[in-house]
């Protein structure tokens, strides 16, 4: 058989790379132990209730579950007092933008706007899609620039996509920043839908005062994602959804495959929305987690940013050798951060919230290596 060509957008696209993995790092330094603060998920892992009825669900894999998903969809609206006919869910939040795009626009016609560096999906599956991709850098402090935004808007663009607390930085911008954008963009493009991925508004100080959704005051032209990957604890699930204008939200039900949602990943999400006490924990250790974090970095020289997400983004002091090596370092010692290298940041590194003990381990090794004479090579 002849080899099979790719299209050419295809052939030229970089994959997305996820954080590595505890086996391998395991395998690869001859590990017993090995700390994963990489991949922004939950440091107390996943909620008590899931899991119980992840294992009572277990005899029906055999069956499909029921199409629609409605009683997780009817669990969502009530979460956030919105009409259950605005919720969609999906194989993870990842679905959900990959069918918009599909839905809204047409190869090598329309485009959609976004910032750079951002969550590496929407560009990825913008060009899988055939969609120009125009982006726009974030300021110096990783603050968002909405007047740059908007100028990549023109009738062509369908889709205007901003992360809210930001992915790698943890920049959440006012309520009503986001609002007025959502204004603005009506008034340039009225077909173009403003996508506000909130994966990480739980973890804000203040969510209510934050969150343009928790406002209730949801702008005709925009989307609002949420996801069980981070808070909820079920990031090997992938359970994602969204909330969305009825209209919009009707045609995803019609575009999405059947079954896109999986019984175990249902059950477990209906049962993690029940489990109030594992919420309340979860986000209590990350707001102390961050601040440990922050405070011990800070103490070490290097420079932290804000977040109201559950990571945080730094750089190493001044002659303190490079990323990389400190990345290496720490992997040597059996702890997984991110580099941000595919974020065009090399300079700069990730560091996921962990429990209390796994934060203490990273403080102590970020000590130790930043004390040795070999951290201090480029």
């Amino acid at each position: 058989m002849s080899e099979i060509s790719a299209l050419p957008r295809i052939r030229e696209l970089d994959a997305y790379v996820p954080g590595l993995s505890i086996a391998e790092i395991q395998q690869k330094y001859d590990l017993s132990q090995v700390i994963k603060m990489a991949s922004n998920e939950n440091p107390l892992g996943a909620s008590p209730l899931a899991q119980e009825a992840a294992r009572r669900h277990a005899p029906s894999l055999f069956r499909y579950p029921q199409g629609g998903n409605p009683r997780l969809v009817r669990a969502l609206a009530d979460l956030h007092a919105v009409d259950s006919r605005r919720v969609a869910v999906g194989n993870g939040s990842d679905e959900i933008i990959d069918l918009l795009i599909r839905m809204l626009a047409e190869p090598g016609k329309h485009s959609l706007a976004c910032f750079e560096p951002c969550f590496s999906i929407y560009p990825i599956q913008g060009r899988i899609a055939g969609v120009e991709v125009r982006r726009c850098p974030l300021k110096k402090d990783f603050s968002f620039d909405f007047d740059a935004l908007l100028r990549l808007v023109d009738q062509s663009t369908r889709l205007v996509f901003v992360t809210t607390p930001d992915n790698p930085s943890g920049y959440c911008p006012p309520q009503g920043a986001v609002a007025d954008l959502a204004g603005r963009l009506a008034d340039i493009a009225p077909d173009c839908l403003l996508v506000v991925d909130e994966a990480y508004m739980d973890f804000a100080e203040d969510e209510a005062g934050a969150s343009l959704l928790a406002s209730g005051a949801l702008p005709d032209n925009a989307v609002f994602l949420r996801t069980f990957s981070k808070s909820w604890g079920l990031a090997g699930l992938r359970l994602g959804y969204g909330v969305l204008p009825p209209a919009l939200a009707e045609y995803f039900w019609r575009a999405r495959l059947p079954f896109s949602v999986n019984i175990l990943a249902e059950e477990a999400g209906l049962a993690a929305l029940a489990d109030t006490a594992f919420r309340r924990a979860t986000l209590d250790a990350v707001r102390r987690g961050r601040a440990t974090l922050r405070d011990g970095l800070t103490a070490l020289g290097c420079t932290v940013w804000p977040s109201a997400a559950n990571f945080l983004l730094f750089r190493l002091p001044p002659d303190a050798g490079s990323a990389t090596g400190c990345f290496e370092a720490l992997l040597r010692r059996g702890i997984i951060i991110r580099p941000l290298n595919s974020y065009n940041l090399p300079e700069h590194l990730r560091v996921s919230v962990g429990d209390a003990g796994e934060n203490a381990a990273f403080l102590a090794a970020m000590r130790e290596i930043l004390a040795a004479p070999e951290a201090r090579r480029a």
